[in-house]
């Protein structure tokens, strides 16, 4: 039988308990939001990412294609070294001013849609603010709270709202064709010296497979290294850029022997 002061305790703490519960009932079913949670995307790094990868892929492949094609035709060391050399800065250049000239292009066409929007959203705001509004009823909000949203987000940034939601537009992911145009250029420049290093380290006899060999690795790692950055498949993306590269090259080799057979 338990004394009156394990009594008196039992009951401190039974009470205690209760008063809890009375005090503090929002503490277990309240959610807690973490303010500095903070989440990667991978869809940020679209714009160079992509620039970059196609640079890369584009110096292997064709730098090492136009060299093999050239080996295959029974040039010297020298005559391959010089394809090759010409071959990254012609590539890089074209690499800049193809990136350039397209991302400018995708540019101009998202400033006349937002300079569009500014002028409708002067001219009539009010119908605008409808506009937005059905955009989010479409999405399957009732009609007043669709309205209470548009109205507080176009509050907050009426011009972002609208090119968010109505033109697909994100202010973060608008096109940068300097920054394209670069990118691509130093990645050629960059990935294009793999095929030619591999030339100045193969023996006479193996000048075709080392740039082969050497290259088709190249591809695969940065295949891999982009599919893991891209959140997708490493083995299927260094898969498929390998594919692509092997068959380049043996169909480069192959002009280059038919070339050089009948030039001879």
């Amino acid at each position: 039988m338990p004394t009156p002061w394990r009594h008196q305790l039992v009951g401190n703490f039974t009470a205690g308990r209760h008063l809890t519960h009375e005090l503090y009932p929002v503490m277990k079913t309240k959610p807690i939001i973490l303010a500095n949670r903070v989440e990667m995307h991978r869809s940020g790094r679209v714009g160079w990412l992509r620039a970059a990868v196609l640079g890369a892929d584009d110096a292997i492949v064709s730098t090492a294609s136009l060299m093999i094609g050239v080996a295959a035709a029974s040039a010297s060391k020298g005559a391959i070294l010089v394809a090759g050399v010409a071959g990254l800065v012609a590539g890089a250049m074209s690499m800049a001013v193809g990136e350039y000239v397209s991302v400018s292009s995708q540019r101009d066409a998202e400033q006349a849609d937002i300079w569009l929007e500014k002028h409708e959203l002067a001219s009539e705001p009010e119908a605008e603010l409808k506009e937005l509004a059905m955009i989010y009823v479409n999405r399957g909000l009732e009609n007043d709270l669709a309205m209470k949203v548009a109205e507080q987000l176009s509050a907050h940034d009426r011009l972002g709202a609208h090119m968010r939601d109505e033109l697909g537009i994100d202010q973060a992911s608008l096109a940068r064709p300097l920054q394209a145009a670069w990118i691509s250029a130093t990645s050629f420049a960059s990935f294009a010296v793999v095929p030619i290093l591999a030339l100045l380290i193969a023996p006479a006899a193996l000048r075709i497979p080392m740039i082969a060999m050497l290259s088709l690795l190249s591809l695969a790692v940065l295949g891999a290294f982009g599919g893991h950055l891209g959140g997708a498949s490493p083995g299927r993306a260094a898969l498929r850029v390998t594919i692509g590269g092997a068959l380049a090259m043996v169909v480069t080799a192959l002009i280059g022997r038919i070339l050089g057979v009948s030039v001879a």
